[in-house]
């Protein structure tokens, strides 16, 4: 068999091949490598590989070692995969994109390796990702900028950034991510794959110091829905490291999906600006709008609607400031001219931060769930635009504006994904389209907490009536900066 069939193979299609004997985990490897080596050029999305690691993997598998998972829900049977570089693996140079950790090689691997490691995934390198995660858009000092395969002048957006363009591009068939403020969902959507933020406690962020906040979590990314399933299946479940963990459910997100069409859910809510509070590029809402309608074929009900937003985006700022107190506060002690100015601002402003405030931000979250919570009493899901804005120019840290509207900071854009974050719902991102431009736009599926299962059936029911999914892996093209709005 040809690589280019192999890359083309969907995770699920490859998975049953490696399952039968029909292929190996070593000619996966190869076929990967060689379309790696093709394509890393132009985009610069897989900056650490680790080719004989995952090759020594792939042998032990062969003979039948570290095969104890096969046949549980998830099993990957030797496919490879990337690793953000904001989480460890064992042996192979990790850098959280800080030239602080440039040469930073851990001896053990994050328990999300570890989990996905038991389950059968081989990895083979590491995906590009801004300064500590912290950014919409994939650059760093230590590798420099992630570009977006369908436009290599434009950001692939962040934090996952390198993760949604190997899926791209074909180097590999299934991606790990993270997700605060949008960063699994915003790179998806940009490059017309698919991320799912999951409800907290469902994937284990095991070493992490902020264990007990529901706000940062880790995550899939994938070419389509069934994918997506099959890798959060690898990763969910409960996990001694991390105390917010619970069981992996029943019935698999495999068989969810499969029973989309004959669970499909009856109403759904739509809103691209809610109700003008949202900064969102015109003509993403537009074709979001005329998207979310195709839902209607299947007689499911589409109507406006949306929770009052209040003044989230300042409580999201508020909270998220925390996080940066946690993790980078001795940092900023000991290293401030090696943090980008993001960082600095933020973990600044979480110091500033008075007990008052803090209180002040748990209210408005609290005041927020529960006029979610009223949303999800009269609808099955909440569908957005993916993103506030297309993809933009890939040496901006943001975009300049976003419908006219100058932005304050590099966050400006983020309400549209962080509003899901902070009322702790599943998420998923599923392309829909492509602007004026030939930009990639997409849907956000939101469902209620743990309701993971219902996000991916309504983004699979989507899918499969837009079949964006077989355009994929793309070939990089070069192209221009469209004007802005």
């Amino acid at each position: 068999m040809a690589d280019s069939s192999l890359i083309r193979m969907t995770a699920t299609e490859a998975v049953a091949k490696l399952r039968a004997g029909e292929v190996s985990p070593l000619e996966m490897i190869d076929a990967a490598e060689a379309r790696i080596a093709e394509v890393e050029p132009a985009v610069n999305a897989l900056p650490t590989l680790c080719l004989d690691r995952a090759r020594d993997h792939a042998k032990a598998l062969m003979n039948g070692q570290r095969r104890e998972a096969e046949g549980e829900a998830g099993w990957l049977a030797g496919l490879p995969i990337a690793i953000k570089d904001l989480t460890e693996v064992a042996g192979v140079r990790t850098t959280f994109g800080s030239p602080i950790f440039a040469d930073y090689v851990p001896e053990r691997s994050h328990p999300i390796v570890e989990r996905i490691e038991r389950k059968g995934g081989v990895v083979i390198a590491k995906s590009n990702t801004p300064e500590f995660g912290a950014g919409g858009s994939t650059f760093n000092e230590v590798f420099g900028r992630t570009r977006n395969p369908w436009n290599t002048s434009l950001t692939c957006g962040g934090s996952t950034g390198g993760g949604a363009v190997a899926l791209a591009t074909g180097e590999v068939w299934l991606a790990h991510g993270s997700d605060h403020g949008g960063s699994l969902r915003r790179p998806a959507t940009y490059c017309s794959v698919v991320g799912l933020r999951p409800s907290p406690g469902r994937v284990t962020r095991g070493a992490q110091e902020d264990l007990w906040s529901p706000l940062s979590v880790q995550g899939p990314m994938a070419r389509n829905i069934p994918d997506l399933a099959l890798f959060l299946d690898t990763m969910a479940g409960w996990d001694i490291d991390d105390p917010m963990t619970y069981d992996a459910p029943a019935r698999s997100y495999v068989a969810a999906v499969a029973a989309a069409e004959a669970e499909k859910p009856l109403r759904v809510a739509f809103s691209a600006t809610f109700g003008g509070k949202m900064a969102m590029d015109r003509e993403m809402a537009t074709l979001c709008t005329e998207a979310v309608r195709r839902l209607e074929a299947l007689g499911i009900v589409v109507e406006e609607a949306y929770p009052d937003l209040g003044d989230l985006n300042e409580a999201f700022l508020v909270l998220r400031s925390q996080h940066f107190v946690v993790d980078r506060e001795e940092l900023l002690a000991t290293k401030r001219d090696k943090l980008k100015p993001d960082i600095i601002w933020q973990t600044e402003r979480g110091l500033s931060e008075t007990p008052s405030r803090l209180a002040w931000a748990e209210h408005e979250r609290a005041r927020f769930f529960r006029a979610m919570r009223e949303i999800f009493g009269r609808y099955d899901v909440l569908v957005t635009p993916g993103a506030s804005s297309a993809a933009f120019d890939v040496n901006l840290r943001a975009p300049e504006k976003i419908g006219g509207k100058v932005l304050e900071n590099y966050m400006g854009g983020s309400l549209i994904n962080a509003f899901a974050t902070l009322a702790s719902c599943p998420a998923v991102a599923v392309p829909c389209g492509f602007d004026q431009y030939g930009r990639p736009v997409g849907l956000q599926v939101v469902a209620p907490p743990r309701q993971d299962a219902k996000a991916l059936q309504v983004a699979a029911l989507f899918e499969a009536l837009s079949g964006l999914d077989r355009m994929l892996p793309v070939d990089p093209k070069p192209g221009v900066v469209p004007p802005y709005e």
